[in-house]
């Protein structure tokens, strides 16, 4: 977990962050969803990466338009997720902590004993 001025972010919450910031077209749920899958390698249900989205923007590290209804989608509207600045600093300070602990690993710390 990484701590920031608007509280815990939490392992799933910077995936999706990441996701959202990686994404080479508009970010919305389905795409969204299936990026966190192939990323991750792991099986996670759409509800999971909506109530991750909507917490995300209660907490001001996303915000979110609502796209044009479309024929494909019964007339349903898409929610557009986009980072904010909030969002931006967040990953941007976990990435630099990160890079601290990397770069603080003693050389030879990972060798295999016995190997």
């Amino acid at each position: 977990m990484y701590y920031h001025a608007q509280g815990l972010l939490g392992e799933f919450e910077e995936i999706v962050l990441l996701v959202v910031a990686a994404c080479p077209e508009e970010a919305y749920g389905v795409n969204i969803w299936e990026d966190v899958q192939q990323q991750t390698g792991r099986s996670i249900t759409m509800s999971a990466v909506h109530a991750t989205l909507y917490r995300l923007e209660e907490k001001g590290y996303l915000a979110s338009t609502m796209g044009g209804a479309t024929a494909e989608r019964g007339g349903r509207r898409k929610r557009f997720f986009v980072l904010t600045a909030l969002g931006v600093q967040a990953l941007n300070d976990i990435q630099e902590m990160r890079n601290r602990l990397w770069q603080a690993i003693p050389p030879g710390k990972f060798q295999l004993i016995g190997g």
